[in-house]
């Protein structure tokens, strides 16, 4: 069962959420150098960045940061979610350093050619893991509005894909087509994952996810191998759930 958290409204989310990646910063950079996080769109970097990006006691210049999915489009592009990271949290934190900063192949993604943009991506990620499956430390996702996360689509082949790290897709059912998105066999290898949604709109989904596993939704098909999962929510978002399936926020 995942770990649900769920906050009062979204600043108190954004607070929550900033006390728990810089804990988990600090433990990985003890541990071994380096935080290495994975991000998706979506609202996910504006709660985010609301106080980490003015987070003095995080220690950014030992971030890697990668994309869980990635639209093919430029980087000035409305659907980029490079973009919308880079509004909402890379431009106040000037400290990661720029060869951390893990984006898509712009030219390919300007080409739509979602195949030569997922195959550079899985090099990037082969030369920053030294060619061992990728194990993000934390792996930040949004939840859609059909339960998808990255760009994992209900009843899509790649839910199945378990050989590629990073899957082209080139008929998304939400536009744009082309993408290129981290498969299953990274996703669940990650240390930590946590969704991030709220508002009342997300109220009826997130209840199926949390309390309906048989649905077997591409948000319930995360469940990292040596990991553990966590919802960081508002109270909107979780009205439907039931008291005893949110836990207590500590840390």
């Amino acid at each position: 069962m995942p770990i649900v958290y769920s906050f009062e409204n979204g600043d108190a989310l954004s607070g929550g959420l900033n006390r728990f990646v810089q804990t988990e910063s600090r433990k990985a950079i003890a541990d071994h150098g380096y935080f290495s996080v994975a991000i998706s769109g979506g609202s996910l970097p504006k709660i985010l960045s609301k106080e980490l990006a003015f987070n003095e006691n995080v220690e950014f210049s030992k971030w890697h940061l990668f994309w869980a999915d990635e639209r093919c489009v430029g980087y000035d592009d409305a659907d980029s979610n490079y973009l919308e990271v880079k509004k909402s949290l890379l431009n106040h934190i000037p400290q990661i350093p720029q060869e951390n900063i893990h984006p898509i192949h712009e030219q390919y993604a300007i080409a739509k050619d979602a195949e030569k943009a997922a195959s550079e991506y899985e090099q990037q990620l082969e030369g920053f893991f030294k060619n061992t499956l990728p194990s993000f430390d934390l792996l930040l996702l949004g939840m859609g509005p059909d339960g998808h996360c990255c760009s994992l689509f209900p009843g899509h082949p790649l839910l199945e894909e378990r050989t590629r790290w990073v899957a082209p897709i080139v008929d998304s059912p939400k536009p744009p087509p082309e993408r290129i998105t981290l498969t299953y066999p990274v996703v669940n290898n990650s240390k930590l994952v946590v969704f991030v949604t709220a508002g009342d709109g997300k109220k009826e989904m997130v209840q199926q996810i949390i309390e309906q596993p048989e649905k077997n939704l591409p948000c319930q098909r995360v469940q990292p191998v040596n990991g553990k999962v966590y919802w960081f929510i508002d109270h909107a978002a979780a009205a439907n759930l039931r008291k005893e399936s949110c836990s207590e926020y500590k840390l």
